[in-house]
């Protein structure tokens, strides 16, 4: 369980994750919160409700299979508070009666196991569906390369480019992180999944692959910082 935090200056919205997985709450709590998010966690559907009541969250990613009573029913008392809370359901169940019992309730479901990249686009998608936030980010932008992270595709001065699913997460990690030095810990921990104990080779291997697919012409946006990591940074104007 985690308590809400003091409101951010600049967020995308105020996220209620609800998994009785600890291991599941901290990854996607961690990678949320990096990509912009306020988020706050909840074991089980009673906590889940508390909270719903105490800090009314923008969304709610809910886990389905919890111990004390079924997402479904969660989602029913989160409806019955009034306001329509989006709810995207997060769960093992991929059978075809689940997915229609859980929309008719919910305005999303991702199944178990998941990719963070899905999520966060579900996430920003149903966002932009019930609330009508066209700010929301559906392309980033650095000088004049692009990335459309729900049509997954990738520009680089307007001629397309073809990435594979990793490489494409890489780029997207990068481009949401402008400016901010990586290391290649952090980035074998959001992109691999891996612990710190993770092999920092891929990490090489898959920025020169990438350097070769969208940075070969100038102005070069990746850079080394020998001993620290990587930074996707714009051209220096002037």
């Amino acid at each position: 369980m985690s308590k809400p935090r003091d409101v951010l200056d600049k967020v995308e919205a105020r996220l209620l994750i609800v998994d009785d997985e600890p291991n599941i709450r901290e990854l996607l709590s961690v990678s949320l919160r990096r990509s912009g998010f306020e988020v706050v966690t909840a074991a089980d559907g009673r906590e889940a409700v508390h909270f719903a009541e105490r800090i009314r969250p923008d969304l709610v990613v809910l886990d389905v299979m919890l111990p004390d009573m079924d997402g479904f029913t969660v989602a029913g008392r989160l409806r019955a508070m009034g306001g329509q809370i989006p709810v995207l359901f997060l769960t093992a169940r991929d059978a075809t009666d689940d997915k229609v019992t859980g929309l008719r309730v919910a305005d999303d479901y991702v199944t178990k196991p998941f990719s963070l990249e899905e999520v966060l686009a579900r996430i920003r998608a149903v966002l932009r569906r019930t609330r009508g936030d066209l700010d929301l980010p559906v392309r980033l932008k650095v000088a004049d390369l692009e990335l459309d992270e729900e049509a997954h595709q990738v520009w680089r001065a307007g001629k397309a480019v073809r990435l594979s699913p990793t490489e494409f997460k890489l780029l997207h990690y990068f481009m949401v992180n402008t400016g901010r030095v990586l290391s290649k810990a952090q980035i074998l921990d959001h992109v691999w999944n891996y612990d710190f104990g993770g092999d920092a080779g891929v990490v090489e291997s898959y920025v020169s692959y990438l350097r070769r697919k969208v940075d070969m012409a100038e102005p070069r946006l990746i850079h080394t910082l020998r001993g620290v990591g990587y930074v996707l940074r714009p051209p220096q104007s002037g």
